[in-house]
């Protein structure tokens, strides 16, 4: 409730209530769910499996992934619950005014847009060495599933940004014979910070690695 006032007003019988007073189960009783299964259909609980550490850049364990699990019927409540609904839900954030004055929309629910812009703003400010991580952009808003799953990405939601591809790594672009992954990153901690300070996750604290993707949710800093 306090990383989304206005959209979520409390708790009763297990169950999230509402703006609109409508309920969501917080907690369909499984536990102890393999990897596949938890990220594939989790209840609302299961999103806060882990807590999201912020600090020095560390090698995650074997599926340790915060953030990564969604439910999606969450997310559709809160952002929008078709394409046409999101976009009516978003507005146009400035990236890095001063460098590069580009366009982007973002999700104006939950102030997201404005944390977005400050983000931006405060990374405008960083040494020239450090702009090609930022640009060309990967994408903001993009209607579509994660690659491989049937499952929506937050991008869809208008809650994530990826950076530069070009000096980003993806788990997918990296994955070994055996199935076990090794870590790459090379994406600065000067602007992981940035992003944290202003309640976004980044996708390079995850073992199934995603170094470009950064994604607002403002939950695992309310806690």
């Amino acid at each position: 409730m306090k990383a989304y006032p206005g959209k979520i007003t409390g708790y009763k019988n297990d169950s999230l209530v509402w703006f609109d007073n409508s309920k969501m189960q917080f907690d369909n009783g499984k536990k102890n769910r393999p990897y596949d299964s938890l990220i594939s259909s989790p209840d609302v609980e299961d999103q806060f499996y882990l807590p999201y550490s912020t600090g020095a850049i560390l090698s995650p364990k074997k599926n340790e992934d915060p953030g990564r699990v969604r439910n999606e019927n969450f997310f559709k409540k809160m952002y929008g619950t078709t394409k046409k609904d999101v976009i009516a839900n978003c507005a146009t954030v400035m990236w890095l005014k001063k460098s590069l004055n580009q366009k982007i929309l973002f999700s104006k629910i939950n102030g997201a847009n404005i944390q977005l812009q400050k983000v931006s703003d405060e990374l405008d400010l960083l040494p020239d060495s450090l702009k090609k991580y930022l640009s060309p952009l990967a994408g903001t808003f993009n209607w579509r599933t994660i690659e491989g799953t049937n499952r929506l990405s937050p991008h869809s939601f208008g809650i994530a940004i990826d950076l530069s591809v070009k000096h980003s790594d993806y788990w997918l672009w990296q994955k070994t014979k055996n199935g076990e992954l090794k870590y790459r990153n090379k994406m600065p901690l000067a602007i992981v910070k940035i992003f944290e300070k202003h309640g976004f996750i980044w996708g390079g604290r995850w073992y199934h690695y995603d170094t470009m993707h950064f994604e607002y949710r403002p939950e695992f800093f309310a806690i």
